[in-house]
């Protein structure tokens, strides 16, 4: 036996009782805080104000869905495939979550928590577009994407980023990353010579940011948010399946061809 100690603010248990962050789960806990709210206290150990929770479910909302994404198809398969694993076929789903689905929402708030480090705070609009454009150049010469500029459906805007920016505002919780991210969003047509929409993973990144979230979990979040998305999509497979149509397609409709030899 050693005398190690373990140390923990979040969940305890004993014979007749379980805490969590120092409250009772059972009488002060349960019935008595949201999913969304738990979820930021878990993280942050503090209780969020109203606004950020109204903010950070916000974020929740617009990144629980978006359709037939890869992630969404890979767990219909995967449960096709595995139908006595569903956890498995989640995971499969949230495994997906990389640079160009999910993972979007961290790599942008990092991003612009980078730049801000490095930057004076700005004083007003000008001042913050300035820093914006001088970002989009640098990006440029670097041959670099912006992250979160851009979206292959919504071309002339994402309705999640307009609403999202308009909550915070709402909330008082419009922050420096928002303020960077809007200011990119007007300045960035000087530089690459068109309009691309602020993306609503990207908005979410520089919500979260603003919340004082730690940026090592943002892609977190937005997985904890596609899980409820994902475990939608295997509900409805289960009323209206589509995964072995996905599968015939393919399977039906390969086309052999020769080798084709690295070189």
């Amino acid at each position: 036996m050693t005398d190690a100690a373990y140390e923990t603010a979040l969940g305890s248990s004993t014979k007749d009782k379980i805490t969590l962050l120092g409250q009772d789960l059972a009488e002060d806990v349960m019935g008595t805080v949201g999913f969304g709210e738990l979820a930021f206290w878990l993280a942050t150990q503090r209780r969020p104000a109203t606004g950020e929770i109204r903010v950070f479910e916000a974020v929740l909302a617009a990144l629980a869905d978006h359709g037939f994404t890869p992630t969404a198809i890979v767990t219909r398969l995967t449960y096709l495939s595995a139908p006595d694993s569903v956890q498995g076929a989640l995971a499969a789903g949230l495994l997906g979550g990389g640079s160009r689905f999910l993972g979007v929402t961290e790599d942008c708030g990092r991003f612009l928590h980078d730049v801000l480090a490095k930057a004076e705070r700005p004083a007003d609009e000008a001042g913050w577009d300035a820093l914006a454009l001088e970002t989009v150049e640098n990006r440029r010469a670097e041959r670099k994407f912006v992250p979160g500029l851009g979206h292959h459906v919504h071309k002339d805007g994402d309705p999640r980023t307009r609403r999202l920016f308009a909550i915070a505002d709402e909330e008082g919780l419009r922050g420096p990353h928002l303020e960077l991210f809007a200011a990119i969003g007007r300045m960035h047509p000087q530089v690459l010579g068109k309009t691309l929409p602020l993306n609503g993973a990207g908005v979410c990144g520089a919500a979260l940011a603003d919340l004082g979230l730690p940026l090592e979990l943002l892609r977190g979040f937005a997985l904890l948010a596609r899980t409820a998305g994902l475990i939608g999509q295997l509900a409805e497979e289960l009323r209206h399946p589509v995964a072995n149509d996905i599968f015939l397609s393919v399977d039906l409709n390969n086309r052999p061809v020769p080798p084709d030899p690295q070189r």
